[in-house]
């Protein structure tokens, strides 16, 4: 999140490059249709800023709820735009292959609306606490805070990596800590209560009962007929020997291992080589292959068949 202020294009134009750069084939489908929508709504906003930003005195006071949809998808400027859709795509890219593009979509309606109502009660609570109105006032935009929910599960599942910040090694656990306060110290335009309510979000999913209500809400969805399929539970184990998919219906039948020591460039990289090695078939629901297997894991399988025929057929 961030106060608003408008500036160039050439954010847009370096987003538009390193998304050519990526390739759009390459994008799943929920992580690039957000994209597209908030590009879309920087240049044709769907209110002003100052008529999509969240406060406490605007939403709260004058009931104006619909800000908690507007403001995730509205940026100040170009270059706020830019930073968050690109650290967007490369989480999107990750974690929508490992949760699947439903509960993905999900996810981030979500995170969007939960982080926009902490944000209003963190304000609100300072307000009270210093009796100062100037927190009640305070109105931000941005889809940041949304990211800080992403980067915890990103973080949740990769358990033992470790993220390097300013060419300093931290623990993933504790990176978005290091930077919400690096982020605030450095550019103090942006929203620290923001980015604050998006870690705390996304802590009540990895360790608070938020997944639970989640897929509650979601098999109520289901059983009232809405979507009469069943779905495939699949089993999930990665080499942190993290086990959770066992129990969630949209989750695929691999986890990625974690990524160790690697940048978030890193591992847009790697997600991005796997894409490309996967022959097009990454974002089939069923089974896509997991972060550093290469094509060769599909060939051997192809080979054992074989194998498996030639010996019925022998016998």
């Amino acid at each position: 999140m961030r106060h608003r202020h408008r500036g160039s294009h050439l954010g847009l134009l370096l987003l538009a490059s390193q998304l050519a750069h990526v390739g759009l084939d390459n994008i799943p489908p929920v992580t690039l249709a957000v994209l597209g929508l908030n590009v879309y709504l920087y240049l044709f906003p769907a209110a002003p800023l100052m008529k999509a930003c969240v406060s406490v005195q605007q939403t709260y006071w004058f009931n104006d709820w619909r800000r908690l949809l507007l403001s995730p998808l509205h940026h100040a400027d170009d270059w706020h735009l830019y930073f968050n859709m690109a650290s967007f795509l490369w989480k999107g890219i990750l974690l929508e292959r490992r949760l699947g593009g439903a509960w993905f979509s999900y996810l981030l309606v979500v995170f969007s609306m939960l982080t926009g109502l902490v944000y209003l009660l963190l304000e609100a609570t300072l307000t009270e606490l210093t009796d100062d109105q100037s927190y009640s006032t305070v109105c931000a935009v941005g889809f940041s805070g949304v990211l800080f929910a992403l980067k915890v599960l990103t973080n949740h599942y990769q358990p033992g990596g470790v993220t390097y910040i300013m060419g300093f090694p931290v623990a993933n656990r504790y990176s978005s800590w290091v930077e919400l306060v690096l982020i605030h110290i450095m550019s103090p335009g942006t929203s620290f209560v923001g980015h604050l309510s998006g870690i705390l979000v996304g802590l009540l999913y990895t360790s608070g009962p938020l997944k639970s209500i989640m897929k509650t809400c979601a098999g109520r969805f289901v059983t009232n007929g809405v979507n009469a399929r069943p779905h495939t539970h699949y089993s999930s184990t990665g080499t942190s020997g993290y086990r959770d998919a066992g129990n969630d219906p949209y989750a695929p039948n691999n986890a990625a291992p974690y990524t160790g020591g690697l940048t978030e460039e890193q591992q847009l990289e790697a997600a991005i080589r796997n894409s490309l090695n996967d022959g097009g078939r990454s974002y089939q629901r069923e089974a896509p292959p997991p972060y550093g297997f290469h094509l060769g894991t599909e060939e051997l399988s192809a080979e054992e068949l074989r194998r498996r025929r030639m010996r019925r057929f022998d016998s």
